[in-house]
């Protein structure tokens, strides 16, 4: 039995179809049962749990070969990450309680980023589970490339795309959310001992510019990028609703300067065959279900 958190998100979902492809038993872990309908269509079993509620996860977790951890994301925390460490708290309780024999767990790219950032809270996730005594594989995508679903409707309307990663020439690791599925099907099915770290992005890397071209193409018109100024940025989030702007704010310092990055230390690294057209294509013409919310 394989138990999958975020089988409702691309990610997840395509993780799931992969095993069920496979013949393997699939639990499906979400937090409303409507949400479960589809996959109890599939021939999951279906569990409910919040990655808050430890009992919960903890129950969806017993008698699993190998469980799949995808924590869901704060994009506007309280300072020192309260939110995350609930999650980090719940998930080590429940893993210690059922103690599967392996876990699966999607992390980031920047997880081992000295500095703190947004993506801090996938660190603070990666040591907990570090310190388990259970095999663990944590997934370190790069830039999701459907984070361009922000940019649909600037680019449709005006022709701008906004860029907070600059200068526009600069070419920065992504992958698409198929792809991280895929591998995780694969990696999941695996045998391994202690842990170890895969890190994955596209074949090729993505610059402001290619995406501005990737939307040209698929929307039939000329797109043009325009840098936001790092001066504007805490304003503008705050104007947008964030309460604690900074650390996305380092987040994407971190890209730009890059110390968040892909390091050279013996890790398995792994390439994504979707392409960057595929992936805008496909939010232009309005599939855009993804794993941030």
């Amino acid at each position: 039995m394989y138990a999958i958190t975020g089988i409702t998100g691309k990610v997840g979902g395509a993780l799931a179809r992969t095993l069920l492809a496979n013949g393997k038993a699939v639990r499906a872990i979400v937090r409303d049962q409507a949400k479960g309908a589809s996959w109890a269509a599939l021939g999951c079993e279906v569990a409910l749990a919040e990655m808050e509620d430890a009992k919960a996860l903890s129950a969806a977790f017993a008698g699993a070969e190998a469980v799949f951890i995808l924590p869901p994301s704060e994009f506007d925390p309280e300072p020192g990450y309260p939110e995350a460490q609930k999650v980090v708290d719940s998930v080590v309780a429940a893993l210690k309680t059922a103690h599967p024999k392996k876990v699966l767990c999607l992390s980031t790219i920047g997880a081992d980023a000295k500095e703190d950032n947004l993506l801090s809270q996938r660190t603070m996730l990666e040591k907990a589970l570090d310190e388990l005594d259970l095999r663990v594989t944590f997934l370190r995508p790069a830039w999701f490339m459907e984070n361009a679903l922000w940019d649909v409707g600037a680019a449709r309307d005006t022709g701008i795309l906004y860029s907070f990663l600059q200068p526009a020439d600069k070419k920065f690791p992504m992958i698409a959310t198929k792809d991280i599925g895929i591998l995780a099907g694969e990696l999941i099915q695996q045998d391994w001992t202690g842990k170890r770290v895969i890190e994955l992005e596209a074949a090729q890397r993505v610059s402001p510019n290619d995406l501005a071209q990737a939307f040209e193409v698929a929307l039939k018109r000329p797109v043009k990028v325009e840098v936001v100024n790092r001066e504007t940025w805490e304003d503008l989030f705050r104007s947008q609703g964030m309460k604690n702007p900074t650390p996305r704010i380092r987040m994407l310092d971190g890209f730009n300067e890059s110390w968040i990055e892909f390091k050279d230390s013996g890790r398995l690294a792994k390439k994504g065959n979707t392409s960057l057209q595929q992936v805008v294509d496909a939010l232009v013409a309005g599939d855009s279900t993804d794993d941030r919310a």
